[in-house]
């Protein structure tokens, strides 16, 4: 009988296309996935790889199997679900991933209301590059927060078969040092008059960088003086001290350092963010709660963001 584990491990070298990436990704060492795959190879009695001093890929087996253990799992999870969903109660282990701002604002919200459900346990990850997609669709993760700039319903194209549930309308704020001129609300903010400021912005790569590239569209582009940093919560840090402004999304202000202020932008740019997950892994009680859960979070961080941003809600 084939080992799942073995078939997960098979799918996702597949997907990654090393077995050094495929041991990041899972948390395995090299030599641990290739005496998996080697097992496998036995199990099955045929060739699964092709090896070679310069790596490995699949032989015309292995893709067929990893064809069908895309269907053997996608059953064993709905057979799952099933009968998870016959006890009503929400067990197991419900593994969620979010980009560094989201899992900043969500996960205080989220334990409060998961502790009451004793069979259950949360497991909150941080990913730093846009992957929660794919994470959800090789069932590395149950539910993945991701953001979108396109403003265009992610759930339709190559994401169809997965279920995009919207939490929140993110728009561009301005943050400035509390001592800074344009702290004062009196003072307009007019974009184009503003390029001379010393802006801090996030380099190319990160999703952040979207909006601010929207925003400055509008006046020929990025100031050439700006100054890139990785991450919003050190550039948010870097406005406290009063080394320069930045317009960052509304949801860094959630746990972002003191000493700042935050002022609405003209023709902001958004972002939304959704919740994504498998429409199989509903039928879970443990996943249901789950989400029910970042819903509420979504309404208490609305809540929290609405004096500078009353539209941050979106349509469920």
């Amino acid at each position: 009988m084939l080992d799942l584990r073995r078939l997960q491990l098979l799918r996702e070298f597949s997907a990654r296309g090393t077995i050094v990436a495929t041991a990041n990704a899972l948390g395995y060492t090299p030599s641990a996935v290739s005496q998996q795959l080697a097992t496998l190879e036995r199990e099955t009695g045929v060739a699964l790889l092709d090896r070679s001093p310069r790596g490995a890929e699949l032989t015309d087996a292995g893709q067929l199997l990893v064809n069908q253990a895309e269907e053997i799992l996608a059953l064993v999870e709905a057979a799952e679900s099933v009968l998870a969903e016959q006890s009503n109660i929400a067990l197991g282990v419900v593994t969620v991933t979010a980009f560094p701002t989201a899992a900043v604002a969500f996960a205080p919200l989220l334990a409060p209301p998961l502790r009451s459900h004793e069979g259950m346990q949360l497991v909150l990850r941080q990913t730093l590059l846009a992957t929660g997609t794919q994470k959800v669709r090789s069932r590395e993760v149950d539910i993945a927060l991701v953001d979108d700039w396109t403003g265009q319903h992610p759930g339709r194209g190559p994401d169809s078969g997965l279920r995009h549930v919207h939490l929140l309308r993110d728009p561009m704020v301005l943050a400035v040092p509390e001592e800074h001129r344009l702290a004062d609300g009196n003072v307009p903010l007019v974009l184009d008059q503003l390029l001379g400021e010393s802006w801090i912005v996030a380099p190319e790569g990160e999703r952040s960088r979207y909006g601010t590239e929207k925003l400055f569209a509008e006046v020929g582009g990025l100031p050439a003086a700006a100054w890139e940093f990785e991450g919003l919560g050190t550039i948010l840090s870097l406005v406290s001290r009063g080394i320069g402004i930045a317009a960052v999304p509304a949801l860094a202000m959630v746990g972002a350092p003191a000493g700042l202020v935050y002022r609405p932008l003209p023709s902001s740019p958004e972002r939304h963010i959704y919740a994504v997950l498998r429409p199989a892994s509903l039928r879970r009680p443990a996943v249901q709660v789950t989400l029910s859960a970042l819903r509420e979070a979504a309404r208490s961080v609305e809540e929290e963001l609405s004096p500078i941003s009353p539209r941050v809600q979106g349509p469920r």
